[in-house]
Order: C-alpha cells, then structure tokens, then sequence
C-alpha cells in the first residue's frame, strides 16, 4: 500500500512499535539534537517531539535511523527486494518474442505510472503565509559550533534552463526571518542549475514529504532524470505535485510544509561551520542566498529534520538505500561486479568495497578506474576490490584479506581527480589524491609467478560430525 504523505508514514511507525512521542517541552538549539543522538546511536526508534519551545510545529526526527525503518520507507522488507524491483525495470531491453513483449509491456507500464501528476490543489497550501516567517519552524541548531539553526531535511527544487526539474538536498542555513543559504555543492545538479541560470533562479523547497520522496531527493540519479518519477515509482503511485503561489515551481502536493523564493546569481554570503555527517565541522564559506517570496503549510504541520555527525546516525541508513538500490545499475555497466559495501566511516564518499568476478589480469585495476568515472562514485577517495567469494559487508574479513593478500608496489595504485566537498584532508578543495587497492588473488599473467596458497578450511565431513555430535562435548558457546 503506497505512502502517501508523511502522516501516514508516522501512524505507520506507530503501529509497528517505531516511534516514542516527547510531549515534555525540548529546545530545537542543541536539546533535541543531544536526544536525537543519543537514541540514534543506540539504535533507537523515531522521534515526535511534541512541544518545542518557540514553536506549534512538533518535530520528527530519525524516522529513516534503522534498516527496518528505510525499508518501511520504501514499501519493501528489506532493501535488496526494494533494489531487484527497481532492477528488473532497469534491465528493460528489446523483447525478442510474444513473452518477452508481454513482459517488458508491464515493465513499462510500472515506468508510465510512475510519472509525476500535477494537480489543481494540495494540503500544503492550507494555510499561505505571505509575509513568509521562518522563527514559525522549530529550526534546530544541532552543535555547539555550527553557524546557527539549519534546515537540515529539505527537499530543494529548481529547474535549468530547458525547464527540466530537479530535486535535491542541500541544507539551509537560518540567516533571519525570510532568509537562508543554499549550500550548494560544485558537484550537484542543483549548483548547475544556478550555474546556467541567467541571473535570477526561482526556487521551491518542501519539508515533511512521503519518505519515498524525501529519499529520492537524496539519490544520484542521471542529470535529467526526475527524482519524483523515481519516488512514484518506489512508492508505487504517482507523486502528485501543485503549482507554487509565488515562483513557477511545482512541488509534492501533501509536503508539511513549502518554502518559496529565488537565489540572485551574484548574491554571496557567508554560511557555516556545520557539523558535517563526516563527524568534523565542514567549514564556513561564501554560498549563495534563498529568499522567501512565501510559506504555504498544511494545518497542524509537522517539521521533518535530522542531525548529521559521526556515524553511525540516521542519514546513515539514506546512504545504504543508495548503496542497495543502485548496485543493479551498477553492474550495468561493470557486469563482473559481484557486491559492494559503502562502509559508515567512509561517510559514503570516502570508502567502497566492491567484490568482482574476476576473468583476466587487471581487472582490478579496469573496476578502479571505471568506479572513478562514474557519476558521485567518481568522488571516491580510496576503491578496494577484492574476490567474488569475499562478503564485502564484512568487513574483518576484508580487512583480513587487504592486509595479507597485497603487495604494496604492486597493487596500489594512486590517482588524481575530484573529491567531495566536504574533504578536509587534500591540500587543496574539491581535488586531490585517491588510492585503489587490489586485494584480488594474483596471477601469473599479473606478475605474480610463486604458488598462491588455499584459503584454510575444515572439511565438509568433519564439520558435518561436529554438527552431530555437538551436545556430547559439553561446550557452552
């Protein structure tokens, strides 16, 4: 059954024992943020506050903060079977045959459906507010250091110059009562829009969406494909969208809450620090400025936020819905890849462990340098691939392999190229050094002429009479 709007995902969370209510009074500077964490490291449930000080807004909190949670998100058990649903329409290709056509006919059918809708109205325009107020929303401010209060779950919508929309996720830092920065990052969608702009971009920003369309925000998806098709297609229905009151953007038509206005392409300002999902503060910098031509809202809204900081912690779980949902498309276009693990202290960009189905010598190598061309992966700092049979999720075992099966001269290989934004450690930003690391088993052909050693191991006879006869030794374990 499709998601809807966030409402229903709360009862949702509800029902299934996820969610605690606050009803005792918090402050959204620094009180929620300490809360928040604490029950996101232990592995806690969703968070409702219900009474903020300074605001009428309650506020949720770590509603993606476990796998068993994005899983409810995005309508699967887990998200492997979210991943082969959305991989078997990836796999589309010419139907050879009456049986092939028949089913490639549904797969299109689940791909037509899943179009954006828009609509003459929606709850998110209930109540227009035209002298826009952000001290209205409980705005956290999260760490001791930050900046100030950032709006830190928002999906930001703009469009380029074709008219072809974008959605996507950069935070927004309160300046005053109708202003924000617009931390666009130089590698984004959205910071390529306002590159290409002629001079003004008209803006929209949604909080407290249905979670399908919140995560779709987040995915990296080819430019020109839109994220709402994307959500309709994980949620199963059509997001449906409405007109914006003051700028021509249309936006997801059961948000809590929208925020409308435009960023002038020579308007400059500094924001930040924040304390970053890397679990140091990024730094402050000059970004450009969203002014609020209006705040439209349903009755009664509530504000969608999360903390980021040292994982692990709730946009944790976002980023392993990316890992799991994509790795289909990425075997499209490297078949031998087997698996592969965005490990939480890689922060996602730092770190991917990918297992390879290895059939000639270099392979490794080939997989490195294809995982450096590829869309955000090509913002990853160090690519360690290792045998098809290594479970790259485990990651002792992975360890265990790179620290015994490489020779540093010749399987490392240094190379040059983007970073992500938020490297603190390369001399200079957004560029610097990356490390491959083949931690394959080597052939001949590959230099390596001494004798490879078997892998220890019981046999299946005696593993299968210790089985058996277990009880009879007396062993608590």
């Amino acid at each position: 059954m499709a998601i809807n709007d966030l409402r229903q995902f709360i009862n949702l969370l509800k029902r299934e024992g996820e969610l605690i209510e606050v009803t005792a009074p918090v402050d959204p500077e620094l009180e929620v943020s300490e809360i928040t964490d604490r029950v996101s490291k232990a592995g806690g449930p969703a968070l409702l506050f219900r009474n903020p000080s300074g605001s009428t807004m309650p506020i949720l909190i770590n509603q993606f903060g476990s796998m068993k949670r994005m899983s409810m998100a995005l309508g699967g058990e887990n998200l492997d079977q979210v991943a082969a649903r959305l991989g078997r329409v990836l796999e589309l290709q010419p139907p050879q045959g009456l049986v092939a056509k028949v089913k490639a006919l549904g797969k299109l059918k689940d791909l037509a459906g899943s179009a954006p809708r828009i609509v003459g109205s929606g709850p998110c325009q209930e109540v227009v507010m035209d002298q826009p107020d952000l001290d209205a929303l409980p705005i956290l401010k999260t760490w001791p250091g930050d900046g100030g209060p950032f709006i830190t779950l928002p999906l930001v919508f703009t469009k380029d110059p074709q008219g072809r929309r974008n959605a996507g996720m950069y935070r927004l830092q309160k300046f005053d009562r109708s202003t924000t920065g617009m931390h666009w990052h130089v590698h984004k969608d959205g910071a390529e829009n306002f590159r290409m702009a002629a001079g003004r971009i008209e803006v929209a920003v949604a909080i407290g969406t249905d979670p399908a369309t919140t995560y779709a925000a987040t995915a990296p998806l080819p430019k020109g494909i839109d994220e709402m098709m994307l959500a309709g297609f994980l949620k199963g229905s059509p997001v449906e969208m409405v007109r914006c009151k003051t700028v021509g953007m249309e936006v997801p038509a059961t948000a809590e809450i929208v925020l409308e206005g435009y960023v002038e392409k020579d308007e400059l300002r500094c924001e930040g620090p924040f304390g970053d999902h890397t679990g140091y503060y990024s730094l402050a910098g000059d970004y450009p400025v969203f002014h609020l031509t209006c705040i439209t809202h349903r009755r009664d809204p509530v504000y969608a936020t999360t903390i980021v900081g040292r994982p692990p912690m709730e946009d944790c779980f976002l980023g392993k819905a990316t890992e799991r949902l994509f790795l289909p498309l990425l075997k499209m276009t490297l078949p031998e890849m087997a698996d592969m693990n965005l490990p939480l202290e890689g922060v996602f960009h730092n770190c991917a462990i990918i297992s390879i189905k290895k059939s000639y010598p270099m392979q490794g190598r080939k997989v490195m340098n294809a995982v450096w061309g590829l869309g955000m992966l090509s913002l990853t700092k160090f690519v360690v691939i290792v045998d098809e049979h290594v479970d790259v999720h485990d990651e002792s075992e992975v360890a265990w392999r790179v620290f015994n099966n490489v020779d540093p001269g010749r399987d490392i290989l240094i190379s040059e190229g983007p970073l992500d934004v938020l490297d603190h450690a390369s001399p200079t930003p957004n560029y610097g050094a990356k490390m491959g690391v083949d931690a394959t088993k080597k052939w001949p052909e590959e230099g390596h002429t001494r004798p490879w050693p078997d892998d220890i191991a019981m046999s299946p006879e005696i593993k299968e009479l210790v089985d058996r006869r277990w009880s009879e030794y007396g062993i608590e374990l």
